[in-house]
């Protein structure tokens, strides 16, 4: 594949794996034991997508996103969602600008949206309305505040954490809303070595704040062309198209999967063969990525009598893998 670029660097597969490779190693060295993890976080970001972390307290999802945020020479933002939290604290707003020396003069005040990496930390205990304001401005890579559009930095990525909606005070993010999001993760406990490891000396306590950046603005932004330009066949659209239609014919779903699902999957499986250091997508990378990208696109029929939950949809997504037959 010859260079791809965006802003002012121009990179070749080789050299875009290369520094994907440093990015995860990177955040590695905070999360303990979690290498899967970590790689989804980068294929996201990579893909030019928004990720969603879903577990309990207490496993890394903050520790990830924030050690990401500090592996890129990027503006970094954590915002705090809580029931009282309202739009105009996300988006900002006009305020009284005193140094023009023109009475009744207003500037605006951005937002904490309005950076390069966006932590939304336990985005499902704020009210509906502020989730959909900042779902909207991941969709649209803008906000509109007050009737003026105003264009967000690039790249942008949102990270956003959230806890089983079993936990008391949280509002459940509506399927529509959760399409914005590239891919789903959990997690989940460390194992026993990590866990013995994670008592003796905490990676978050001492490699989180010594982390340098790896990577800068321009460069994930040539990664993201690079990406974008990996080789995808018709064969493996036609696979890909076929768990799609699977998903949309399964007796135990009300819908499936989305056009717009099913371009992320080619974008994450794109990105998926990027980290990997090839610049064409095979099976696998559709294959691996089906569960995390698809799963939560899809709205169980209740009549079927499943529990709601995002288990029981990675389910069914792997249930259809199997029956849908992988091209050679």
């Amino acid at each position: 594949m010859d260079g791809a670029s965006d802003g002012g660097v121009r990179l070749t597969a080789t050299q875009a794996a290369r520094h994907a490779g440093l990015l995860c190693a990177n955040v590695e060295r905070a999360l303990l034991g979690k290498p899967e993890v970590v790689r989804r976080a980068v294929e996201t970001l990579i893909a030019g997508g928004h990720l969603l972390l879903e577990d309990v307290p207490g496993v890394g999802k903050t520790t990830l996103a924030h050690a990401l945020a500090r592996s890129i020479d990027a503006s970094f933002r954590r915002i705090q969602f809580t029931s009282d939290l309202l739009p105009s604290d996300l988006l900002g707003g006009s305020i009284p600008d005193n140094r023009s020396g023109t009475l009744g003069a207003f500037v605006f005040q951005p937002g904490p949206i309005f950076a390069n990496v966006v932590l939304a930390d336990e985005i499902n205990r704020a009210s509906p309305k502020v989730q959909s304001a900042l779902l909207e401005a991941m969709g649209e890579g803008a906000a509109t505040i007050e009737g003026v559009t105003h264009v967000l930095p690039r790249p942008f990525f949102v990270i956003a954490t959230q806890n089983p909606l079993e936990h008391h005070g949280t509002h459940p993010l509506p399927e529509s809303q959760l399409d914005r999001f590239l891919m789903r993760c959990s997690i989940g406990y460390p194992d026993a070595a990590d866990e013995a490891a994670l008592l003796r000396e905490d990676p978050a306590a001492t490699a989180l704040p010594t982390l340098e950046p790896v990577v800068d603005i321009d460069t994930v932004l040539a990664m993201q062309a690079v990406a974008n330009a990996v080789k995808f066949g018709e064969t493996l659209a036609d696979y890909l198209l076929r768990i799609v239609h699977g998903t949309r014919e399964h007796d135990a779903l009300e819908y499936g999967v989305s056009p717009r699902g099913a371009i992320a999957l080619r974008r994450a499986a794109q990105a998926r063969a990027l980290v990997d250091g090839r610049d064409y997508c095979i099976p696998e990378d559709v294959r691996e990525l089906a569960v995390d990208v698809l799963a939560h696109r899809v709205l169980l029929d209740p009549r079927t009598g499943h529990a709601r939950g995002g288990e029981e949809t990675a389910w069914i997504v792997r249930e259809v893998l199997e029956q849908v037959p992988v091209p050679l």
